[in-house]
């Protein structure tokens, strides 16, 4: 069965443009103008995924995120923003949701960032035990790293940084997400420092890293897996 994105946006030629685009793609598409009926449809539909726009005409776009988290914590929410709104993407990822795509949008960027969040709706509901990209692998139960075959040696903290970028790859983390999953100090300087520390043990060019790339001003995102299709 194709999965069902619900569409919450208030303005119609945005709600036609991706009606229009993901249809092509395979998926079912309802949609919802305003916070209430989104609700509404949540609450009597099945729905896979809901991509929000923060600017609604009657509840704030964080208030209705914070909403659907509570009434359906397991749903992918991929939001849309505008470009130089950066406190309200963090606000965002922060209250849960998976990504964030920005206006104006490219629907090749938006259908990838629809398909990350789905596969990491799988991968949540039965962890893989390997992990692979570009060379890198991560062996989740023997906590092993290696790097194209070669094990590289983490320290306990480097570890769990990256155990939880790969529990969420593709996904972008803000700093407070990360220091908090792995109970560190707040500081912004000290993520930035273990941030560098892996670079340099992962990354084949550090100053260019392909792996663990930065959202500025926002956090954090490791590459989607080999196998993401």
């Amino acid at each position: 069965m194709s999965p069902t994105i619900l569409v919450i946006d208030d303005e119609p030629p945005i709600r036609k443009l991706l009606r229009m685009g993901l249809a092509t793609q395979g998926y079912a598409v309802v949609e919802a103008a305003d916070a209430r009926t989104a609700l509404d449809r949540l609450g009597r539909e099945r729905v896979d995924l809901v991509i929000l726009d923060l600017g609604l005409p009657d509840m704030r776009g964080h208030d209705l995120l914070r909403a659907i988290r509570t009434g359906h914590p397991d749903r992918p929410v991929v939001v849309l923003s505008s470009r130089d709104d950066e406190a309200g993407k963090v606000e965002a990822l922060d209250l849960g949701a998976d990504d964030y795509v920005t206006k104006p949008f490219g629907m090749a960027e938006l259908l990838a960032r629809l398909r990350t969040a789905l596969r990491h709706q799988l991968a949540v509901q039965g962890e893989r035990p390997v992990f692979r990209v570009d060379g890198l692998s991560v062996d989740l139960i023997r906590r092993i790293v290696r790097v194209n075959d070669v094990e590289v040696k983490l320290t306990p903290r480097e570890y769990d940084f990256l155990r939880v970028m790969v529990q969420h790859a593709g996904k972008v983390l803000t700093h407070a997400q990360l220091m908090s999953q792995v109970n560190a100090s707040s500081e912004p300087q000290y993520l930035r420092v273990y941030m560098r520390q892996l670079r340099q043990k992962l990354e084949a060019d550090p100053e260019r890293p392909r792996l663990l790339l930065t959202e500025t001003g926002i956090g954090y995102r490791l590459k989607a897996p080999d196998d993401a299709g």
